[in-house]
């Protein structure tokens, strides 16, 4: 199993709540990040702005193409869209209110621990991130404390 960050906004979040997490979508820069993703993988979703870890989903199938509107946007680039999908199932959502916020748990975590919580923003960069296990681990720790 590969754990990854997907970096979206709050509002995308939402979207794919609604759609009780049965896909995940990526930006057509993230095509070949998108395509190593395989089933069994899992994908926890930071929230940009808010700066919080939302929840984790695990992957069920392989990458393909679709650019059937699903909702998602992106505020720094109007009219993109988010071509390349995985399904997915939730593991383990939070409610709205009860996400992680990273700032208080930059010390926990690999990716994050030299930055520390004011330059969070540079571990975020860009759409998707692979994560190590111990950090996914810590991730879903903290997730799973919040439901």
């Amino acid at each position: 199993m590969q754990a990854w960050i997907q970096v979206g906004s709050p509002d995308n979040f939402e979207v794919l709540r609604e759609r009780n997490f049965d896909v995940s979508a990526f930006k057509a820069s993230r095509r070949k990040q998108s395509g190593e993703m395989q089933p069994g993988d899992r994908i926890v979703y930071y929230l940009t702005k808010e700066v919080l870890f939302g929840g984790i989903v695990e992957v069920t199938g392989e990458m393909f193409e679709d650019t059937t509107d699903i909702g998602l946007r992106s505020k720094g680039k109007p009219g993109e869209d988010y071509p390349f999908r995985i399904d997915t199932k939730p593991v383990v959502i939070p409610d709205k209110g009860n996400y992680v916020d990273v700032r208080e748990i930059t010390d926990l975590l690999e990716k994050t621990r030299k930055l520390g919580p004011k330059k969070l923003g540079i571990a975020f960069r860009g759409n998707l991130h692979k994560i190590s296990d111990e950090d996914y681990q810590q991730i879903e720790r903290l997730l799973q404390e919040r439901v």
